[in-house]
This record gives structure tokens, C-alpha cells and sequence, in this order.
């Protein structure tokens, strides 16, 4: 693909149409150069004069909205790893009573066969059979 040649004599005029020809030759070459993404921001830097404004702003902003994400996923893990903590103290309490049910549940069950041999034997002795 041949890029047409942008050197042009130009014709003595007066300076606002030299102007206009050369901004004309860079809009040209701007459109043979650049891809559609990089024109639309060649296009803003030219709408704010071509003094980087709208970049310099566009950094800024772009900035202050990483800060702000970044400061809103701290709060957010933070109160995710708080919820956490919470729940692991909620289910230790939960297993420490379960465990404490346990062990009274095994003592009465204990207990329970122990009058339970205690009755055998009594029937046993008093000589009662089946």
C-alpha cells in the first residue's frame, strides 16, 4: 500500500491559509496514520486546544477512580474477613455446647446401664426367669 506524498508546494498565500493548509495536510495524514482509536483521542487533544488538558485531566480522574475502588474493596474485604471471624467464633461456641450436651448425654447413658446391670442382677438373684 503506497502512502501519497505529503509534501506539497504551496503557493504564497496569505498566513491563515497557509495555516488552513497544513492543518488540512494533518487531518489528511492523521487519517492514512492512525488507527480509529488513537484518532479519537488525537481528535480531544485537538478540541482542548492540543495543550494535553484533557489528559492530564483524564489522568487525574482516572487516578482519583482507581483510589476510590481500591479503598471501597478494602472495606469490602474487610468486612468480609470481620464476617468471617465472626462466624468462627459463632460455630466454636455452637461445637463447645454440642460437646458439652455430649458428654452429659454419655453420662446419663453410663448411668442408665449401670441400673440397668443393677436391675439384672436383682432379678437374677431373686431367681424370676423367663
Amino acid at each position: 500500500m503506497e502512502r501519497p506524498s505529503l509534501e506539497f508546494n504551496l503557493p504564497d498565500t496569505h498566513e491563515e491559509g497557509k495555516l488552513y493548509v497544513v492543518d488540512s495536510l494533518n487531518n489528511l495524514n492523521k487519517l492514512n496514520v492512525c488507527p480509529a482509536e488513537s484518532q479519537r483521542s488525537l481528535d480531544e487533544e485537538e478540541n482542548t486546544g492540543g495543550t494535553g488538558e484533557s489528559m492530564a485531566g483524564s489522568n487525574a480522574r482516572s487516578q482519583c477512580l482507581f483510589f476510590i475502588t481500591f479503598i471501597l474493596t478494602l472495606v469490602v474485604s474487610l468486612a468480609l474477613v470481620s464476617f468471617v471471624i465472626f462466624l468462627i467464633f459463632q460455630t466454636r461456641n455452637e461445637v463447645d455446647q454440642i460437646s458439652s450436651r455430649l458428654l452429659s448425654e454419655k453420662k446419663n447413658i453410663e448411668e442408665l446401664k449401670k441400673i440397668n446391670n443393677i436391675i439384672l442382677k436383682h432379678l437374677n438373684q431373686s431367681g424370676i426367669k423367663e
